[in-house]
């Protein structure tokens, strides 16, 4: 596909007139912000139904419009497994998660789980747990604005320097939304981009059924008819046609991808509980009951967009010219799906109008993800292991800001590394790492008695450890033409998700640690305590109203 692919000045001047309201949303209610809690919970002021939308937008990133869009139209209903996995993954948030995670906490996952144990050893374990999920899950953020850009500017994946450029631009955004806007921006910015992510999406679902009579068998008839095969950019052809419509096309080839498609769904199922930015989420809200309020709406919002992403992965398999083969080889991959459906159906303007969406996209979740990062270094890290407890709220903003910065250069650097994989794809990694690191030591701390500073520690490090190394020790990463590094081999372990094997492990080591490692001093009152407030919120942290004489420092970086 050598045409360019509508009017790049069309598509930068919707883009720019989103980035436009955003900044002015954001440096309004900046204004706000005048303590600690204001700039890492807003202040604890958003209500539920608010909350729900800015998760939906947080939650709804490159790899949902992006990535599971192009994995349908190319590997039909094994894409959809990746919606399935998502979705379902948030009744696991709400029932064991949400409510008592708003109770117990304050800032960050840090202060739950060093609620009752050994505070430094447990913070700082927590803290590098939560930057290595927010660095592979920017990883697939920036990995998605590197390919929309390709496809809309037509930048060839061998332009390394022309993507990079584009990706910097994404991150220092990102910068900008949160020295300025803190949790509050962001959560506008979420929020903003959740309605016209919903919005869009529901009108090109509209348009593609219009094209078929609204009815959805239609579209799917024409999907396998115009897509018996597929040529991959290495030469290899593909048998799609009926293959579009039933389980197997990705998944089913071997043994040994079935077990990789089981390791997948456990990772997908399990990995949003233990996503850092999204439980801060629930810290935005007043009470426990708004924290519940937040997950119900967030999964209506988010269930009826994967139904949507059905109808556009298929839309795109059928009313693309040249299919699945045209998505799959395109520049930005399967990942241009979306916008090349939106090009077909409503030329430049429309296609102007969704790529502004998923830049919306990708800054939104961006910016919750650095926010959360810069929040779990300055507040675990620096206020409690460096300065144990004695940093005052001004000192350990500035260094949350210093940090977001520090972020957004490594995550820059890092999607540039990884700007050819399919986002959807990237951010599964991501829910291993945090399903294998996170959650066995979260629920082991709410609900298990006998679990202290040993079992934690054994099972947040175990858990980040195998993990990242099975993933770096994965086809992911090496030994096959899709790989991050292609020329290189040194993929040891068959699966390309990690989860089947460092999710349990996580669980098996925290409870070993736990078991062997001695109890922590006044364990039996701090749990009793902790049960207490969990269950009942009686002590947690109250909305906040700033008073005018704390204002936060300067913007200084």
């Amino acid at each position: 596909m050598s045409e360019k692919l509508g009017s790049p000045i069309l598509n930068i001047s919707v883009f720019a007139a989103f980035v436009l309201v955003t900044l002015v949303v954001v440096f309004r209610v900046s204004r706000s912000n005048k303590t600690a809690s204001d700039y890492y919970a807003a202040g604890r002021s958003f209500t539920g139904p608010q909350n729900g939308v800015a998760i939906a937008g947080d939650y709804l990133s490159a790899a949902s419009f992006l990535g599971i869009a192009g994995a349908i139209a190319v590997n039909g209903y094994d894409g959809f497994l990746y919606s399935i996995g998502f979705l379902v993954a948030w009744l696991v948030a709400l029932l064991l998660v949400a409510e008592l995670l708003r109770n117990t906490g304050k800032f960050t996952m840090g202060d739950v789980l060093s609620f009752r144990m050994r505070q430094r050893p447990v913070r700082a374990a927590a803290a590098t747990s939560t930057l290595v999920v927010s660095l592979f899950y920017l990883l697939a953020q920036m990995a998605g604005a590197g390919a929309l850009i390709a496809l809309l500017l037509q930048i060839p994946n061998s332009n390394t320097f022309g993507q990079g450029v584009v990706i910097a631009v994404v991150g220092g955004l990102m910068i900008v939304y949160v020295l300025v806007g803190g949790m509050k921006g962001t959560t506008w910015v979420q929020i903003i981009k959740a309605g016209l992510l919903l919005i869009g999406a529901a009108t090109l679902v509209t348009w593609v059924l219009g094209r078929h009579a609204f009815d959805f068998s239609a579209l799917l008839g024409e999907a396998v008819e115009k897509n018996p095969t597929m040529e991959t950019s290495t030469g290899v052809v593909k048998e799609l046609g009926e293959r579009l419509l039933i389980p197997g096309l990705q998944y089913g080839a071997s043994d040994l991808a079935k077990i990789d498609f089981l390791s997948l769904g456990l990772a997908l199922v399990l990995g949003t509980a233990g996503l850092p930015h999204i439980l801060m989420r629930f810290y935005t809200v007043p009470n426990a009951k708004e924290a519940r309020r937040s997950v119900v709406w967030a999964i209506w919002l988010i269930g009826i967009f994967y139904l949507f992403s059905l109808v556009l992965g298929y839309g795109a398999a059928a009313l693309v010219p040249g299919g699945a083969e045209r998505i799959a080889n395109s520049p930005g991959g399967t990942n241009s799906a979306a916008p090349l459906l939106a090009y077909q159906l409503g030329g430049e303007v429309m296609l102007g109008i969704i790529s502004a969406i998923a830049f919306a996209t990708i800054l939104a979740v961006v910016a919750g993800l650095t926010i959360t990062a810069s929040a779990s270094f300055a507040h675990d890290v620096y206020a409690s292991v460096i300065k144990r407890g004695a940093a005052s709220p001004d000192s350990e903003v500035r260094v949350a800001r210093r940090t977001a910065v520090l972020v957004g250069v490594v995550a820059v650097a890092a999607g540039i590394l990884a700007r050819n994989q399919n986002v959807a794809f990237l951010v599964a990694l991501a829910f291993a790492v945090a399903a294998s690191a996170n959650l066995p030591t979260i629920l082991y701390s709410l609900f298990w008695k006998r679990f202290n500073t040993t079992g934690a520690l054994c099972s947040i490090y175990g858990g980040l450890g195998i993990s990242v190394v099975l993933i770096v020790l994965s086809p992911a990463v090496s030994g096959s033409p899709t790989a991050m590094v292609p020329d290189l081999d040194f993929a040891i372990f068959p699966l390309a998700n990690p989860g089947l094997v460092s999710i349990p492990a996580s669980f098996l080591l925290g409870a070993v640690g736990a078991l062997l490692g001695p109890n922590d001093e006044g364990a039996d009152a701090r749990h009793a305590e902790m049960e207490v407030r969990a269950l009942t919120g009686a002590g947690s942290e109250k909305s906040t109203v700033a008073p005018k004489t704390a204002p936060l420092p300067k913007i200084m970086v």
